[in-house]
């Protein structure tokens, strides 16, 4: 069933959706993924010069951007300013990141082959890292999670836990993308983290190890079902999320937690709203001048109909905006949290010569009823912040407030039950 929806839903092998993701080993992950299995089809070996190779990004990115005025320049600019200036792959880099940066968006980027190699790994599930999911809270890094059987549950690396110090650097109010790029580095290698526990400062020096990563965990609360998407980039989160559906199939309810899910692949975040939406659209794709695809509900043996909340913060971002955006709309959930984060663009993986990439946004998203959310976000039906005393105390206010309303649905959907 899962091969056959996924084949029905995809609109682009390459079709991305997320915005700045930390994955579960702390390393950066931005706009990448597939539904293909075989990644390798991602990497064109082609070699050639430095400098035709920004000759021909730019060709690429005049004819695919999605704002076909390049935020209204003149595009061929770009090849006069670098001619016979170009001499290494590093020269490349500059000259490339450089006609991104004139473009005013955030979410487009060039990837040297080191970079292209570890999204591609991330795609598989497979990194290297220490095995921790972080977020931002006031500018304090924290704990998400830690992945059992990696280097930091090994070493007693708990959530909630303050990220303080990276080797020695101060990481209070770094973005998060500068932190991952801080955590990254080779297997094998020792990264050294001072955490902040209650009152405690804690040194601790982890091992970077390949980490095979899940991105759907679940668990039940007496007859409520909980499940956590970490992230929507891995090729294996949908029978992830089947798996996490069998396990909490006899609870009353269920729980779904979107919290520091910053997106992944498009086909994964259309399934899983599949699940709950039979029919109806799902979500639209407005592409370079206002061409526009929907991507519309497939029959499938699976109906999940039981009540339903999702929790959201602000680092929820596209692939989640798409689920949660849906939910909201066919009114299938309620939402608990805070504002999402409101990324409403799409990334294309482009393979280029030399082992390397391009995600290059080539369209906007548009939720069932039509809504755009980009840089608007969705607003909760009810809405918890997540607080420094809910960090300090290991108090999860919102998860709490998610349980009350899930026992009141229950309650309500059982005296209905008994009335009929």
């Amino acid at each position: 069933m899962f091969n056959l929806i996924m084949k029905r839903i995809q609109t682009s092998l390459f079709i991305v959706l997320t915005g700045i993701l930390i994955g579960l080993n702390g390393l950066l992950f931005r706009p990448n993924s597939t539904d293909i299995t075989d990644v390798e089809e991602l990497i064109n070996h082609e070699q050639m010069t430095p400098q035709k190779l920004v000759y021909e990004t730019a060709e690429i990115i005049h004819d695919n951007y999605y704002d076909s005025s390049l935020n209204h320049q003149d595009w061929s600019r770009w090849h006069h300013k670098y001619r016979n200036k170009i001499k290494t792959s590093a020269d490349a880099k500059i000259a490339i990141d450089t006609m991104l940066s004139s473009l005013n968006d955030p979410y487009s980027r060039f990837m040297d082959k080191e970079e292209y190699t570890a999204q591609n790994d991330s795609i598989k599930s497979k990194i290297t890292g220490i095995g921790v999911n972080i977020t931002s809270v006031s500018g304090k890094i924290k704990v998400v999670n830690v992945v059992d059987n990696t280097p930091a549950k090994y070493a007693n690396i708990l959530p909630n836990d303050i990220i303080l110090e990276i080797d020695g650097i101060n990481v209070n109010g770094l973005s998060l993308s500068k932190v991952a790029e801080l955590v990254r580095g080779s297997e094998n290698t020792f990264v050294k983290l001072t955490i902040l526990r209650n009152e405690d400062k804690i040194v601790k020096n982890v091992m970077r190890k390949e980490i095979k990563l899940k991105s759907v965990k679940s668990s039940i609360d007496k007859n409520i079902g909980y499940i956590q998407i970490t992230s929507f980039v891995s090729s294996s989160t949908p029978n992830e999320f089947i798996e996490a559906l069998t396990k909490t199939h006899d609870t009353n309810g269920l729980i779904i937690d979107l919290r520091g899910n910053t997106g992944g692949l498009l086909p994964n975040a259309v399934f899983i709203a599949n699940l709950f939406i039979p029919q109806g659209n799902i979500v639209s794709i407005v592409g370079r001048n206002g061409y526009k695809h929907i991507i519309r509900a497939q029959n499938t043996d699976l109906h999940v109909n039981k009540p339903l909340v999702l929790l959201v913060d602000e680092s929820s971002a596209s692939a989640s905006e798409i689920l949660s955006g849906a939910l909201k709309d066919y009114k299938k959930a309620i939402i608990v949290g805070t504002r999402t984060y409101g990324k409403g663009m799409v990334q294309k993986i482009i393979p280029l010569p030399n082992e390397t990439g391009l995600n290059l946004t080539i369209a906007k998203y548009l939720t069932p009823n039509g809504t755009d959310i980009n840089k608007i976000g969705i607003t909760p039906d009810v809405e918890v912040n997540f607080s420094i005393k809910d960090v300090q105390t290991h108090t999860d206010s919102q998860l709490i407030e998610a349980k009350k309303i899930m026992n009141k649905l229950i309650a309500s959907s059982d005296k209905n039950n008994n009335n009929k």
